[in-house]
């Protein structure tokens, strides 16, 4: 797959950037599967694994593997972009027959790291909020990035900084046939209008169905549509993308359970902090007011 073929299947597609279900320090590979096989019937345009969002970082590489086919598996007519922080991650990904990468935020040389990373698979780059392990790339960098032949665009995840949105989305809109993928959840309706055309995001873990008919009601220019599904997706957000932020992840299984896509029992989390058990009742009724708004 080209760089062009890629986002031309991405194009106001959804791409949930999923999480793994634990038990303890386990994963629980059934709900890994049941979970796989849910969102197999959801419009979306593929999944994002072994992102922030999937603690790709922190897996083992057997895990990693046992991810990947899973989802891979469940998906064999759908993109699977897989984040890599180096070459070893991005080995990986091809050997375990993934579309894409997601190249993790590189402070030194990134545009070496890009290219690196770019003879595995076609690679979509990553700007992320330095609180969370990202990096502030300029627009040189990222220009020099975007010229990159096998980079088919950009995910801007800012979390809350829609300046900085705005200077990156005018800077890829000079550069004709590169996407600009949002990673924005707490503004997805607003970084979509700013031109945005697919979404790579965690909050897509859950409630998948409104988001992308979010994205397709800005590509029909149903803008009636479009904005009472961008206050439900806000409400979401509001609810589980807030301090700690790390706890982000967390609450996103949560969702996903709320959503019938888990396990109760399957929403450990390894590495994010701990959070009081009153969040999940908050997230629980976050997702069902959410489905009953924007039914």
């Amino acid at each position: 797959m080209t760089a062009d073929e890629l986002s031309a299947q991405l194009r106001h597609g959804l791409i949930p950037a999923v999480p793994v279900p634990f038990r303890g320090t386990e994963i629980d590979a059934e709900a890994q599967r049941g979970y796989a096989r849910w969102m197999a019937a959801q419009p979306i345009a593929g999944v994002a694994v072994w992102a922030h969002t999937g603690r790709g970082p922190h897996l083992t590489a057997e895990q990693r593997r046992l991810v990947l086919d899973t989802w891979r598996e469940a998906l064999p007519d759908r993109i699977v972009v897989a984040g890599a922080r180096d070459i070893t991650m991005a080995i990986e990904a091809r050997r375990g027959r993934a579309d894409a990468i997601l190249a993790f935020p590189e402070r030194h040389d990134p545009v070496a790291h890009h290219r690196r990373l770019s003879r595995e698979l076609p690679v979509i780059g990553f700007y992320l909020y330095e609180a969370a392990g990202g990096v502030a790339y300029d627009d040189a960098t990222l220009s020099a990035i975007l010229a990159l032949p096998a980079v088919a665009g950009i995910k801007v995840a800012t979390l809350d900084s829609v300046m900085t949105f705005q200077r990156i989305a005018a800077l890829v809109r000079r550069h004709p046939g590169k996407l600009l993928i949002t990673g924005e959840d707490r503004f997805l309706g607003y970084s979509i209008m700013l031109g945005a055309e697919a979404a790579l995001v965690g909050m897509g873990a859950a409630l998948p169905g409104m988001q992308a008919s979010l994205l397709r009601a800005a590509a029909e220019c149903d803008w009636d549509r479009f904005v009472t599904l961008s206050a439900c997706c806000d409400r979401l957000a509001e609810a589980t993308f807030v301090e700690p932020m790390e706890g982000y992840i967390r609450r996103m299984l949560w969702a996903a359970a709320a959503d019938g896509a888990l396990p109760d029992a399957a929403c450990d989390e390894p590495w994010g902090p701990p959070l009081p058990a009153a969040e999940r009742e908050q997230v629980r009724q976050a997702v069902a007011d959410a489905r009953a708004a924007c039914a």
